[in-house]
């Protein structure tokens, strides 16, 4: 059976990684413009750097949840028939275990060149760093999927959700397009689909079937059941 797991914020949530949105709207005490676009980048390279570099620190001290250990077993069951997708850009799904991970939105620990669009990995703090090692020109800025940019591998994740007969949403509001609309895009070419969320979803009413508790109790429980029916 071909699954396609979407992953959202509530999955890492769970580990103690903070969502970047505060109630308020700002992210982290800052405007989404300044620290979440090329716009902001260009600006104020400076205080991109540190914002990010406060996320990549913060991620390096939390662990991996049960939901993340189970999707990596699940992994292990259907190998290249399981397509897990996260809008995340921590690393806990591969510290976890899991081997094929679509990074839909980037990741903290790389870096892209803004010239020559080279990526690298990267670990520590990006204040400072120098100048791209390829064209020795670009500026490096995290890898990551800012406001007006388009997300990574939609190609890819399309095909996949062409192809699936089981689509499940793990840990997402529903609010983030082009990933809240997933389920439909599945849904049309006859996948089943079911959401695993803390609460309903603002796309909740798109699935065939939705259970509502913690990721940690739920992603287990369901890996179980489709492991051994």
């Amino acid at each position: 059976m071909k699954v396609v797991v979407l992953t959202g914020a509530g999955i890492s949530a769970e580990s103690g990684v903070p969502t970047f949105r505060d109630a308020d709207g700002l992210w982290e005490g800052h405007r989404v413009e300044d620290v979440a676009t090329p716009e902001g980048f260009h600006a104020d390279p400076e205080l991109v750097h540190q914002f990010y570099d406060e996320r990549r620190a913060a991620v390096a001290e939390v662990e991996p949840n049960p939901a993340h250990v189970a999707l990596a077993e699940l992994e292990q069951l259907l190998g290249d028939d399981l397509t897990l997708v996260t809008q995340n850009i921590d690393d806990l799904h591969e510290r976890a275990g899991s081997k094929r991970v679509v990074h839909m939105h980037g990741e903290l620990l790389s870096a892209l060149c803004a010239r020559c669009g080279r990526r690298i990995p990267w670990e520590g703090p990006m204040v400072g760093a120098p100048p791209c090692g390829s064209c020795g020109k670009g500026d490096l800025r995290p890898d990551v999927v800012w406001f007006g940019e388009i997300p990574y591998h939609m190609d890819a994740i399309i095909d996949a959700l062409v192809e699936c007969e089981l689509f499940v949403s793990i840990g997402t509001s529903g609010a983030v397009y082009p990933a809240a609309g997933f389920v439909q895009q599945a849904r049309a070419f006859g996948a089943r689909t079911l959401e695993l969320n803390l609460v309903p979803s603002e796309g909740s009413r798109f699935f065939h079937e939705a259970r509502h508790g913690r990721a940690g109790d739920l992603v287990p429980a369901w890996v179980a059941a489709l492991c051994h029916p």
